[in-house]
């Protein structure tokens, strides 16, 4: 199973054009993905820079057939105001939307959008963050993949929202050990169950060994511990820069290496690749594709 996980900013280059068929491209250009988790994908944001589409959820299930294309939405803000109509009452536009795709020609089994923790910080701009989990039947054995894209300002925010993603991998791993039987064969009451093996990808605006990334990594309770699939193949190995390194106006305190693949303990023996491409720039993000067997 091939996973390439990427922060596209909505199809912006690091030159600051926007053209989303082209990061489709790109992606399938650096891997045969079966799951592609997507970062910074928006709907009725039109307004941001390189003016993207107003649906780019519908843009990756055109560009993607054969693909289920999963949305998840963080931020949903009403449209602006001068996109409503003179009277003030209908939008023109569809709501400002901001969060996270999943895509994939694997089977597809139970799917949660999970709103993450969004503690107060009166220091620091922020936004609603969101975790999108899809049941995956993957070659090897049913798994969990999760694509999220942490605070960028604030510290407090990004760690509540780490240990949130912790908690959520207690939760599914005590589901696994004690599920409970489905109500019927047609309700929504299904059997609990699910894979305790996880991957959690995604832009975790924490730098490498920073206090949010190395929390990530610590004993879990109940659960196999995260481990971080690039670090486990290159031990020893400081990992190449994901942000920053050609759109430097962005990033002009320089790169930084803030994207990670993380994957519970369960699943290190099925580690095939994972590696970090530095040489694309379709984004202001480096992607990372990951191959288990």
């Amino acid at each position: 199973m091939k996973l390439l996980s990427w922060n596209v900013q909505w199809g912006r280059d690091a030159s600051g054009v926007v053209d989303l068929p082209r990061t489709v491209r790109e992606a399938q250009r650096l891997a045969d993905f079966d799951v592609l988790c997507l970062q910074e994908v928006t709907r009725g944001f039109h307004a941001l820079p390189g003016a993207p589409g107003d649906d780019q959820f519908a843009e990756l299930r055109a560009l993607l057939p054969g693909y289920t294309v999963i949305a998840a939405i963080g931020a949903d803000l009403p449209a602006l105001q001068d996109e409503r109509d003179p009277g003030q009452t209908v939008p023109l536009k569809p709501r400002r939307q901001f969060g996270n795709a999943l895509a994939t020609r694997l089977p597809v089994g139970q799917v949660f959008r999970h709103a993450l923790p969004w503690p107060a910080d009166s220091n620091s701009p922020s936004m609603q963050r969101v975790a999108l989990e899809a049941v995956l039947d993957a070659p090897g054995g049913a798994l969990r993949v999760l694509v999220t894209h942490l605070e960028f300002y604030s510290l407090r925010q990004r760690l509540a929202q780490v240990d949130e993603l912790r908690r959520l991998q207690q939760e599914a791993a005590d589901h696994a050990a004690h599920p409970a039987p489905a109500e019927n064969d047609t309700g929504p009451f299904v059997r609990t169950a699910r894979p305790p093996g996880a991957i959690v990808c995604g832009d975790f605006n924490s730098a490498w060994g920073s206090e949010a990334y190395t929390r990530m990594l610590e004993p879990l309770a109940g659960s196999p511990a995260f481990i971080d699939a690039w670090t486990a193949l290159h031990p020893g190995a400081t990992p190449p820069h994901t942000a920053g390194i050609y759109d430097t106006k962005q990033w002009s305190d320089g790169p930084l290496t803030c994207d990670f693949v993380f994957v519970t303990e369960d699943l290190r023996p099925r580690i095939r690749s994972c590696e970090i491409d530095g040489a694309t720039q379709a984004s202001d993000h480096q992607p990372i594709v990951l191959e288990l067997g």
